[in-house]
């Protein structure tokens, strides 16, 4: 079995509706992220961008382990040729974290157990990030004699920083929960009973909130990140998006939740998005 990445409606709390809960699910392999599991991730991520009923994504492994990594049973198949290698990095896995990262609703990540490789890349292209205190950090790829591709270098080193990826690619360090909620990577730590509650209740919290501005926000926070002007040049990065075509930063202001949020707190009530 190569695997599989299921998307379901959550369930187990009250208010959990519009959260979808995706699972990465390899049994055997504490989750190990082969091709065909890259590519159904990406389909998965594709049709909740779609959806106008998801409000909530919430990612998790299955069986206690996020994820442990690539499917290195996998990798003498395609990884000593470089055009299939290319293949496999810029099509499979970066189709997969692309489709993450463009997503436009909020991505909760429920981390416990392993969170290797492949794991930490999932992780940084979510919103939020739990985990238990018992989880583990790193990518020691380099005990494997290869590097991290460029694509998800980079998007590594923005989520855990430039030191902490130096040391998991260079020195093939491996850090604990309260490592990488010191170091900025992690929102909470929890105890690992409380984990799946945990990450539930923030998803919920966020369905219940308005979905457009949700959306409005992770797309302007996408184009702040986007090298459009000169490195540090904050200011020109914001100009760029209010006078943009592609992104009205202002066009809900006829919208219905926006006029929902002002309506109920004027009126002393809680809102209904």
């Amino acid at each position: 079995m190569s695997g599989e990445v299921v998307a379901a409606r959550a369930a187990g709390a009250a208010g959990e509706a519009g959260v979808v809960r995706v699972t990465l699910r390899h049994e055997g392999r504490l989750n190990a992220m082969s091709r065909a599991m890259w590519r159904e991730l990406r389909a998965v991520f594709e049709r909740i961008q779609c959806s106008t009923e998801v409000r909530c994504v919430l990612v998790a492994g299955e069986g206690g382990a996020f994820c442990a990594g690539g499917d290195i049973s996998e990798y003498p198949a395609f990884r000593f040729d470089a055009a299939e290698l290319r293949d496999f990095h810029e099509n499979d896995v970066w189709g997969g974290l692309a489709a993450m990262l463009d997503c436009d609703v909020p991505i909760v990540a429920e981390i416990a157990g392993a969170c290797m490789g492949a794991g930490v890349e999932m992780a940084s292209c979510c919103d939020l990030r739990i985990a238990a205190r018992t989880a583990r950090f790193g990518a020691p790829i380099a005990k494997l004699g290869f590097p991290m591709a460029p694509r998800e270098a980079q998007l590594v080193a923005g989520a855990v920083g430039e030191l902490t990826a130096r040391q998991i690619l260079l020195e093939a360090a491996t850090f604990s929960a309260g490592d990488m909620l010191a170091r900025g990577f992690l929102s909470r730590v929890v105890d690992g009973d409380l984990l799946a509650a945990d990450a539930l209740g923030t998803a919920c919290r966020i369905a219940a909130l308005a979905p457009g501005a949700a959306r409005l926000n992770k797309q302007t926070l996408r184009a702040l990140k986007t090298p459009q002007t000169p490195v540090g040049s904050a200011q020109s990065a914001i100009e760029s998006i209010v006078n943009s075509a592609a992104i009205d930063p202002y066009a809900y202001a006829d919208g219905a939740e926006h006029r929902e949020g002002i309506t109920a707190f004027l009126a002393k009530r809680s809102p209904v998005f």
